[in-house]
């Protein structure tokens, strides 16, 4: 795993970037940008699609969880993968193509006759939207240096901005449209980026590995500590996931429309932008342990709201269950590299972007199985369960932080 530094936002001190790609950076991060917004959109548009999908194939609760997760876990599978073939081919060349292939997906989405070959095509969907996190990073890494981490943060918030248009923008073409049209429009849209990607962004060049020498003192300071991470991170993504599974059924259930869930699913998105900004700020100040321990019980405390309140009161409820719901994210990504040796940050990155993801593609399933066992309403109340165990594990953590985090 020692190759994954071409993936991952620690690399800059590792090589000089190419001189290609430092005389075009904002059209790197603009490319980036654009396409991480794609990409966030592709993943959390089949929200959306959820209840179509389960009257058009009469699909269970965990089937339909099973259709998240293929797509989740395709993306989450393959990034350790790319992050290799990133060493031997220009990381430009593999995000259009990979933006091609997530576009070619939804194509293929549009055109399936059953639930084998909508399966298959959010498969290679997935697979597509594989080379997009660590390849945009790194590429953005590269381009800016030692100044990246500004324009790091762009990047990420870009991501928040397409889960909250295209759903929506889907969500209302569902109106004038069938979902299958919807779909190709929609696959589209990755073509012309694709193309933007290949035509306009600065060569990345090949990945590289760390060739500094590091002594092994220190290799095993804060283990610990970073599996509590992990177990936090991989808890905090099954929430998350888990719960907008649900979503969907429930503002149905509360009698909203497709437009109204598609609105409703952006105010999530929207909120949980601004809980990147705020609940990273927020950490600086009070801590970590404080800030995941806030988030967590807000988020628990505000999906029961969800559960009880009336269709109106629970979407107005929903931008800040979305700033607590990725809140806690930002505050653990940024103390990665405190629990980690220098020389294994990108290791740690790569163990952290897997693990979290990956819970993103399998607690859907989970939670859909019991959503088939309870219904919906007490599943979603396992989401919330979920996020108050997450708080002890805080407390474990606290231990491996540094007074200045840990408070």
């Amino acid at each position: 795993m020692a190759n994954l530094s071409s993936g991952f936002l620690s690399q800059p001190q590792a090589a000089a970037p190419d001189e290609g790609t430092l005389s075009k950076p904002r059209r790197t991060l603009a490319a980036t940008g654009i396409n991480h917004a794609l990409h966030d959109g592709y993943t959390d548009l089949i929200y959306v699609l959820l209840p179509v999908w389960q009257a058009e194939f009469a699909l269970s609760y965990g089937l339909l969880a099973v259709m998240r997760g293929l797509y989740s876990g395709a993306m989450a599978g393959l990034q350790i993968p790319v992050g290799r073939l990133a060493e031997r081919i220009d990381g430009k060349i593999l995000l259009a193509l990979g933006t091609l292939l997530a576009a070619l997906g939804y194509v293929l989405a549009g055109l399936s006759g059953g639930v084998v070959g909508l399966g298959l095509a959010l498969l290679v969907s997935g697979a597509g939207s594989s080379t997009q996190h660590p390849l945009a990073s790194a590429a953005v890494s590269r381009a800016y240096g030692k100044a990246a981490r500004g324009p790091l943060g762009i990047y990420n918030f870009s991501g928040d901005l397409g889960k909250a248009a295209l759903p929506a923008l889907t969500a209302m073409l569902l109106v004038v449209m069938s979902w299958r049209h919807a779909l190709l429009l929609v696959a589209l849209m990755g073509l012309l980026v694709a193309l933007c990607l290949a035509l306009l962004m600065p060569a990345v060049g090949k990945g590289f590995a760390q060739k500094s020498a590091v002594t092994a003192q220190g290799t095993h300071a804060g283990r610990g500590g970073f599996s509590w991470l992990l177990a936090i991170g991989i808890l905090d993504s099954a929430v998350r996931m888990g719960f907008l599974t649900f979503l969907p059924f429930l503002l149905r259930d509360k009698g909203a429309s497709l437009p109204t869930s598609g609105v409703a699913l952006a105010m999530v998105f929207i909120g949980g932008a601004a809980g990147k900004f705020t609940c990273g700020w927020l950490g600086e100040r009070i801590g970590t342990i404080r800030t995941v321990l806030l988030t967590e019980g807000g988020t628990a405390a505000l999906i029961l709201a969800v559960l009880v309140l009336p269709l109106i009161p629970a979407i107005i409820v929903l931008p800040l269950l979305g700033v607590m719901l990725n809140g806690t994210s930002s505050v653990l990504y940024g103390t990665v590299p405190e629990l980690t040796s220098p020389h294994r940050t990108e290791r740690a990155f790569a163990l952290f972007y897997t693990g979290t993801i990956g819970s993103g593609a399998i607690a859907p399933v989970f939670y859909g199985l019991l959503g088939d066992a309870l219904g919906p309403t007490l599943a979603t109340a396992a989401t919330a369960v979920t996020a108050l165990a997450i708080c002890p594990l805080a407390l474990l953590l606290a231990s491996h932080l540094s007074d200045g985090r840990r408070a």
